[in-house]
């Protein structure tokens, strides 16, 4: 039976290695190649090579077709001094690639050489237990819950449909979650507003959406906005978010989301509730509708009851804000396909879903063809509002 060194000697004789200098030439000149780190963790934290995806060497034939689906790419794979890397190009050539080269020298040797390297950002060992289901998967990994801690949401509301979505924000680890809502707990809200309890009833509601959000996930900083959006503050407001979660039970909050974040470039996830029906769609993308295409002008006062005045399931916002929440994770993540252009109805008592197609109004003044959305002015939307358009 042959020795380790007689077996490693064996395989090497069988794959082919690239060393350093061709390799930071390569890189250089952009050449496309997949670089693939299968150091361990505490190694990958030390520094890696620039470009480098990391996929440790356990783990490595469980997910390396997520990572490099076309099995003839030109796949560098390296470790601490090439010695891991020469079983992996090994194992890879049985699962049919072909293209395959070890670094001689791995990462040791790029360090000899003086070439540069990063450093990753990396979650501390808490987060590292308490986003495991995250980071197991291929398409989220550690780099994308460094992303959402990163990231800064703002949900418009406290209510209903801003209560489950900022929990679910939470929970996976969205940084910065800020909360607009200028009203106090009332004990009528707690039928549906789950941030909220019958302890905390006329506190503000932007305080104990604080309280209950950081209980759940001190990760998370919230920033608390008692105030009720108009056309002063929103555009200071609104500049600090990657995206808005649009919780509003009015339409002149609607209206203004929809102009400034128009005006600013920021995705919004809108969701509406009533009785037993909800919808939601992503309004802001470039060359998609906006909120201004779906309803041009507001119904008339008297046509739009609220809440208070027709009631509402209370289970139905749930069902609606964890929808806006996933649509938020997303599109802070960059993954899978959004919901802009397409606009979602739930009927809850049928449990029916139903898609529609929308598409954009070229005679459209605030997201049409030719319009300089920098120039969009903000105008009185409660005036706008009452006269219905």
């Amino acid at each position: 039976m042959p020795t380790f060194q007689e077996y490693l000697k064996g395989i090497k004789g069988e794959i082919r290695e690239l060393d350093t200098i061709d390799l930071k030439k390569q890189l250089d000149e952009g050449t496309g190649l997949a670089l693939i780190d299968v150091r361990e963790q505490d190694e990958f934290a030390q520094g890696f090579i620039p470009g480098a995806q990391w996929i440790s060497r356990g783990f490595l034939e469980l997910r390396i077709e997520e990572a490099v689906p076309d099995k003839g790419t030109q796949l560098v794979i390296y470790c601490a001094g090439g010695t891991r890397s020469a079983l992996a190009a090994k194992s890879l050539a049985a699962m049919g690639y072909t293209n395959q080269v070890s670094l001689k020298g791995g990462f040791g040797a790029w360090k000899r050489n003086g070439y540069a390297f990063d450093v990753p950002d990396l979650l501390t060992p808490e987060q590292a237990i308490r986003y495991s289901r995250h980071t197991m998967l291929p398409e989220v990994g550690i780099e994308g819950q460094i992303k959402l801690l990163k990231s800064k949401v703002l949900c418009i509301g406290a209510g209903g449909l801003g209560s489950p979505s900022a929990l679910y924000l939470a929970a996976a680890g969205v940084g910065t979650i800020g909360i607009i809502d200028d009203d106090v707990v009332d004990s009528s809200n707690l039928q549906r507003q789950v941030l909220h309890c019958t302890e905390r009833v006329g506190m503000p509601k932007v305080a104990s959406a604080a309280l209950t959000l950081t209980g759940l996930n001190p990760d998370v900083k919230v920033v608390q906005h008692q105030l009720r959006l108009n056309s002063d503050n929103a555009e200071e407001i609104i500049c600090q978010y990657d995206l808005v979660v649009d919780g509003a039970d009015n339409f002149q909050t609607r209206y203004l989301l929809n102009d400034v974040a128009i005006k600013l470039g920021k995705p919004v996830i809108h969701a509406s509730i009533y009785r037993f029906e909800g919808q939601l769609t992503v309004f802001g993308a470039d060359g998609l509708p906006c909120y201004r295409c779906l309803y041009p002008e507001p119904p008339p006062p008297d046509q739009a009851p609220s809440c208070a005045e027709t009631g509402v399931l209370g289970v139905l916002p749930g069902v609606m804000g964890v929808l806006q929440a996933t649509e938020a994770v997303k599109l802070l993540l960059g993954l899978g396909t959004s919901l802009a252009g397409r606009l979602m109805t739930y009927d809850a008592v049928r449990c029916k879903f139903r898609e529609l197609k929308l598409r954009p109004a070229p005679e459209c003044k605030y997201c049409g063809e030719g319009v300089d959305r920098s120039q969009i002015e903000l105008i009185d939307y409660t005036q706008f509002c009452m006269l219905g358009g």
